[in-house]
């Protein structure tokens, strides 16, 4: 029987605060869960008010009906959540593309490019410290079980990229066309703020400016961040 402050703390996990704290995330749903587990994350609990459909996961706790509806961020719970620690972070290598994002601040945004960094083999995902939280609800649901294959970094952006030794592209409305440019085997790929794009004092670090062109009207001002990372990444690996 799962307790009161079991319930406490697996609600807590939806706020940053406590999930530095206690130094856990939450993920819901049977494919996220599974990709987790099969990644080798380290689990701290997992909780099911439908045990019958989820036999095949380890050690689940049964819990009622109501209760998961407390513990689950969702408005229509999964029937599975999993409570997991958080991975210490990798050192980041550069000896292959990494991506680093500028202040990116929305949760779909992020968990749709950690999904990108898994498809496109990006280990390494740079992020400034003003970038969502990689553990927040929403960002996780987006990642669909990425986060297990992709090491996130928070960091003083500015500062690591003054350090990296690594060609740095960023993408910017009025760069070079990047069809047909010879991109390196390695470097970093620089993604900015949704409605800022790059900022100043990451601008001033970037040693190739990089562009998406636009064959439509010019009635769109800009391509959503995801979006872009996407087409930028099927660049990088073409060559």
């Amino acid at each position: 029987m799962v307790t009161k402050n079991q319930i406490k703390l697996v609600t807590s996990l939806q706020q940053k605060k406590y999930r530095t704290k206690h130094k856990l995330f939450v993920v819901e749903g049977k494919k996220s869960v599974r990709e987790l587990l099969e990644a080798g994350c380290k689990v701290f609990g997992l909780f099911s008010d439908k045990p019958q459909e989820v036999h095949d996961f380890p050690n689940v706790e049964a819990v009622s009906a109501s209760d998961m509806k407390q513990m689950s961020s969702q408005s229509s719970p999964s029937g599975i959540l999993g409570v997991f620690h958080i991975p210490e972070s990798e050192k980041i290598v550069t000896k292959d593309w990494v991506v680093a994002l500028d202040s990116v601040r929305d949760p779909g945004n992020l968990g749709t490019i950690i999904r990108l960094c898994d498809w496109f083999g990006i280990e390494h995902l740079l992020c400034s410290l003003d970038t969502v939280d990689c553990y927040n609800p929403k960002v996780l649901q987006a990642t669909m079980g990425s986060i297990a294959r992709v090491n996130v970094v928070y960091t003083d952006l500015q500062e690591h990229l003054k350090n990296s030794g690594a060609p740095i592209y960023g993408a910017f409305m009025d760069g070079d066309v990047v069809y047909g440019k010879k991109l390196p085997e390695a470097g970093i790929l620089v993604m900015g703020n949704e409605a800022n794009g790059i900022s100043k004092e990451i601008e001033a670090l970037v040693s190739e400016r990089i562009a998406i062109p636009q064959f439509g009207p010019e009635t769109a001002e800009s391509l959503n961040v995801a979006t872009a990372t996407a087409i930028l990444l099927n660049e990088v690996r073409r060559d």
